[in-house]
């Protein structure tokens, strides 16, 4: 059966997903979520439905969906080849690119996931420094490993720093390798750093963790410890790389690490990642610099392939023209005023938590500064006020506000009388 050639209903659609795959879901959003096509900052779904889409497919299409100069590259890409296993002179240019633009990258090595970005960071770190546990901050998203999977969601969080896991399947020695600190909390990181330096490979952070960012001084504190004893910094910017700034949160917040990881943006809406960092830790990818007791070994089959290359130098050219991040900022800006203001005029519970390129609501009035603070917002409020979102024409995800470059003035419009006519009858 040809499916692009196939016109199927939504209903049938969602039963056959229900029928083939796990949960009816590829484990994302609900299996009654069927898009069918996307354009700027709109989707819409297989119904015909329209949405104002602050999912951006989890983040990538920061320049919005099917960009002109996204698709112009990759159909010119594609009759000339899709994947070669090999270098290629688009995938030498993207990550000439990226070295040019963040402080700390001066190799990098690709990938097809923000989830092996991070495995590898994690592994290169070990490799490094000769050492096995790697510190990670409680409620911080480092992909799917089975390292990452500690401590990033527990339901009921256990003693600093015992690890926690979150998900079956993960082999329990796993917990002992793992240190976990509490993100924006200066005196226990460092009391965790000093108790653990002589067994720390690395200390892995999002910069901005999830909605959560820094506190002032946070992240130079962590360089400071860190590079102290010798313990390389990772950031994972996976999600704010090339968001935040075109030099990602590390230019933003103005504190470089040793290494970072990238995905989501960089690849424009395909399948790219990368690790990135020092040259002296990057070697460790090179068998001819360090020897076969030191190698670290990485194989990907699409690493840097030619098409998802393109669709990436195609949008690092949009963003570095004149204004692109202003724009962003001061979309995002201009919607989370009017959502704070929406709160405060229907008297809720609740608070604008994030940046203006990535934010959300907390329904909690108390101060949010770390994974723990989060828990204690109404989480039935906020499922409610996304089902009556989505209901009206608002697609997102449980959590985040991706802005966009391409929502323009009647997207901020429309989503705020959708805020205002959701608040209306949560509050009735």
């Amino acid at each position: 059966m040809n499916d692009i050639a196939t016109v199927r209903p939504e209903a049938e659609i969602i039963a056959a997903a229900k029928r083939v795959l796990p949960g009816g879901t590829f484990g994302n959003l609900p299996a009654e979520v069927v898009l069918k096509d996307g354009k700027g900052g709109r989707v819409r779904d297989e119904a015909g439905r329209e949405y104002i889409d602050f999912l951006l497919g989890s983040g990538p299409m920061f320049i919005g969906h099917a960009h002109p100069a996204v698709t112009a590259a990759v159909q010119e890409q594609v009759p000339l080849g899709t994947t070669f296993f090999a270098n290629n002179r688009h995938g030498v240019a993207l990550a000439e690119a990226i070295v040019d633009a963040v402080p700390c990258a001066e190799q990098l090595r690709f990938v097809c996931s923000g989830t092996e970005a991070d495995l590898y960071a994690m592994r290169a770190a070990r490799a490094f420094r000769r050492r096995d546990k790697i510190l990670k901050f409680e409620g911080g998203y480092h992909g799917m490993s089975d390292y990452a999977l500690m401590s990033l969601a527990p339901k009921r969080p256990g003693n600093f720093p015992r690890a926690t896991p979150d998900s079956a399947g993960i082999p329990k020695s796993v917990q002992d390798e793992m240190v976990i600190s509490a993100f924006n909390d200066v005196a226990m990181t460092e009391s965790l750093i000093k108790e653990y330096k002589d067994e720390l490979a690395g200390v892995i952070v999002e910069p901005f963790q999830r909605l959560l960012p820094p506190k002032p001084g946070f992240l130079q504190a962590l360089r400071r410890i860190t590079a102290e004893h010798g313990i390389p910094l990772i950031f994972d910017e996976v999600v704010t790389g090339f968001r935040f700034a075109y030099g990602g949160a590390q230019e933003y917040y103005g504190v470089t690490p040793d290494l970072c990881t990238m995905g989501k943006i960089i690849g424009g809406g395909y399948a790219l990642a990368a690790v990135a960092g020092r040259a002296d830790i990057m070697a460790h990818f090179d068998r001819a610099a360090v020897g076969d007791e030191d190698f670290l070994m990485q194989i990907g089959t699409l690493s840097g392939n030619p098409v998802a290359a393109v669709a990436g130098l195609a949008t690092l050219e949009v963003l570095r023209q004149p204004g692109a991040y202003e724009r962003v900022f001061k979309t995002g800006r201009t919607l989370m005023d009017a959502l704070a203001k929406l709160i405060k005029d229907y008297k809720v519970k609740a608070q604008v938590v994030g940046e203006p390129p990535l934010f959300d609501i907390l329904f909690t009035d108390e101060p949010a500064k770390d994974y723990r603070d989060t828990l204690k917002a109404d989480k039935d409020m906020a499922a409610r006020f996304n089902q009556l979102l989505r209901a009206k024409g608002i697609m997102k995800g449980e959590t985040k506000y991706y802005v966009s470059l391409a929502h323009d003035q009647a997207d901020i419009d429309r989503t705020i009388a959708i805020w205002r006519e959701a608040f209306a009858e949560l509050t009735a």
